[in-house]
């Protein structure tokens, strides 16, 4: 009979240990579907700033190699294929005003292609201005052009709340009229229509998240532009939550009402209430943080994926289709108004809506919101729900092997993480995990999905993420295949880009797709990026330790979505989690610790042996008990962990186990 007494350091971030003891499965990161981890180096390019930035805004055409990035003073043209600056724009702060807050800076808010030149504007020390920017051409210097006052489409700082969309030859914008925030408005504001604008009882206190406009193709009349925003909950209740999701929609063609009512204002804004969560739990999350609309080539299938956070530390991704969203807007009554509806109904889109009825105008006016609510697609619960703090969201439509389609969501934390989620039909599976920074949150994202790339900034770089990073997955036909990542296949040069006729198992990830003879094993073509030799775990790592004293091995984790254990003797032990390592502690050596161990990871039918010890006896003359660490360069810092413990006064939980 003894005591076992299991030592568990609680550390803050970089030493943060999950204990894991008499659990079925390795923990999980916040998640129901946790991650495959990424920890090599998959970034495939990027560019670090002279200067750390507050705010970053991007501009970036999928047909084109380059990337317009905005910061403070400054637009940067770049080449997202060589990596490389191309041009610098200097914009600096015009005029003799003077900031009262801060300096007198230039932080770029809008970049957009407009009519015949690249449009920015920016802050301007507090009053904003917008300018027309020309790249240098036939040895010429590019030039910059004063286009004009820019207030209604930059913010006067940035922090302010603001959003551009260019259709056509309109540019559209929501920003604040005046410094202190107040007039907040999504408006067109120049290009061939007339300008328009919001009557100001429509909204309470807005948040605008995206501006979208959805393409009709035989039907360019009734194309619209919807709006996502969230708005101050007018409701007095207490435990309400003070912000409310919507989308609002105007028409294309809307020019506003007639000179004798409802001049430049829209006669179209219609607006409903966005729902993400369990209805029947009256259970939401009502705070919309991100959208990304997914066109499709009919109107009807594109598809909104909206990413929402709660009042309880929680973030869901809820999916709608645009028909879902027209159907509440067509059909629904109106709230507050129990009368008959005029004709035409209000938020009909016409050719001239200075001619509109004054009784439908009057609806838009003092009824703009819908009654129903707009569900999404999978209505009873969201799509996805985690504990990750998610910030920005981007969808990819990857063709597999099979020729099937499949989207793959790319979630942005608020750590310097992105998420590859699966989607395969109401089922989130989450891919893989990649580490871009640990120093900010991300700014600014951009997918390219014709190149497979996607583009993330952060206060100190600018990051370009290789999506198709298959060796990652290279050990084997297994490893590739329960990745389920649309992106790669396992072909005879080992884990690659998708090509028809590769090996994949999107929709379950079972190995069983896999080869049964010998060169399944056999490793393809590497890459410098992935150096361990294949033979790794073939070898055993032997180390010498003295009775008494405690001592620990560890293991990589490659795969949350594994379980795994340590093989000692005939007997299972689970692993404490430490990041990316699974660690096996002995408190204090005995005799029964000799030996060998295997570290093993169990996922779906696949067992692999990941990391193999053997331990044997060393004598060693010595009067203080020190804590004795392997030294090995691939796994958690010995050095580190013994300074921590014996330095920093941690709080220890014991447990004992009669044994």
């Amino acid at each position: 009979m003894k005591r076992l007494v299991l030592i568990c350091m609680w550390l803050a971030e970089d030493f943060q240990l999950v204990l894991n003891v008499g659990l079925k499965e390795t923990p999980t990161l916040g998640s129901k579907n946790p991650p495959r981890l990424l920890t090599k180096d998959i970034i495939s390019g990027g560019f670090e700033y002279n200067v750390s930035q507050n705010h970053s805004v991007f501009f970036y055409h999928e047909d084109s190699d380059e990337m317009y990035v905005g910061g403070t003073d400054f637009v940067l043209k770049l080449d997202v294929t060589n990596n490389h600056i191309i041009e610098k724009f200097n914009l600096h702060t015009t005029g003799q005003q003077q900031c009262q807050e801060g300096p007198c800076q230039n932080v770029i808010t809008v970049i957009e292609k407009f009519q015949d030149s690249l449009f920015v504007c920016g802050t301007n020390g507090h009053k904003p201005q917008c300018w027309k920017l020309f790249s240098s051409v036939n040895n010429q210097s590019n030039q910059i052009v004063d286009s004009y006052e820019g207030t209604g489409i930059s913010p006067f700082i940035y922090t302010q709340n603001s959003l551009s969309l260019t259709v056509e030859e309109d540019l559209y914008a929501a920003a604040p009229l005046y410094s202190d925030g107040s007039s907040l408005q999504f408006r067109r504001k120049a290009g061939s229509r007339t300008n328009v604008w919001m009557d100001d009882n429509w909204v309470s206190e807005p948040t605008f998240i995206s501006a979208s406009w959805v393409r009709r193709k035989d039907d360019a009349d009734n194309e619209k532009m919807y709006i996502f925003f969230r708005e101050k909950n007018s409701a007095h209740n207490p435990e309400a939550d003070p912000w409310i999701s919507r989308v609002a929609r105007v028409c294309k063609i809307d020019e506003g009402g007639s000179k004798r009512f409802f001049q430049n204002i829209w006669t179209s804004f219609l607006k409903a209430r966005l729902v993400c969560g369990f209805p029947e739990e009256s259970l939401y999350f009502n705070r919309l943080q991100d959208i990304y609309v997914m066109h499709a080539d009919d109107w009807h299938d594109t598809r909104v994926y909206a990413l929402f956070t709660s009042s309880w530390n929680s973030t869901a991704v809820c999916i709608y289709s645009v028909e879902m969203i027209e159907d509440i807007f067509e059909n629904s009554t109106f709230k507050g108004y129990n009368d008959e509806i005029p004709k035409p109904r209000p938020g009909t889109c016409v050719k001239n809506s200075k001619t509109l009825p004054l009784a439908t105008v009057n609806m838009v006016k003092d009824y703009p919101e819908m009654n129903d609510w707009i569900h999404s697609v999978h209505y009873k619960a969201p799509f996805y729900v985690s504990s990750y703090n998610y910030t920005k969201i981007a969808v990819d439509r990857v063709q597999a092997a099979d020729e099937h389609l499949y989207n793959i969501l790319l979630l942005a934390t608020d750590s310097g993480k992105i998420h590859k989620v699966l989607e395969s039909g109401s089922e989130p599976f989450i891919i893989s995990e990649t580490q871009l920074t640990s120093q900010s949150t991300v700014q600014s994202m951009k997918l390219d999905s014709k190149k497979k790339k996607l583009v993330v900034g952060f206060s100190e770089k600018i990051s370009i993420v290789d999506l198709q990073s298959c060796q990652e997955y290279n050990k084997s036909c297994a490893d590739c295949v329960l990745a389920r990542d649309p992106y790669c296949a396992w072909t005879n040069q080992g884990c690659t880009p998708t090509v028809l006729g590769g090996i994949q198992n999107i929709v379950d990830g079972q190995k069983s797709v896999c080869p049964t003879s010998v060169g399944d094993h056999k490793q393809g073509n590497r890459t410098k990026r992935n150096t361990v030799s294949p033979s790794t775990v073939d070898v055993t790592t032997v180390h010498s330790v003295s009775l008494g004293v405690p001592f620990y091995l560890s293991c990589p984790i490659d795969s949350y979505h594994a379980v795994y254990t340590w093989e000692h003797g005939g007997q299972s032990s689970p692993c404490l989690q430490m990041q990316s390592n699974c660690l096996l502690l002995i408190p204090a050596m005995v005799h029964g610790n000799y030996g060998s161990y295997e570290c093993i990871s169990q996922e779906k039918d696949y067992t692999n042996v990941v990391k193999k010890y053997h331990l044997e006896k060393q004598v060693i003359i010595e009067t203080k008990r020190n804590i004795v660490f392997p030294a090995e360069k691939n796994n958690v810092s010995a050095v580190t962990l013994h300074i921590v413990w014996i330095t920093l006064g941690l709080s220890v939980a014991v447990l004992e186990f009669s044994i």
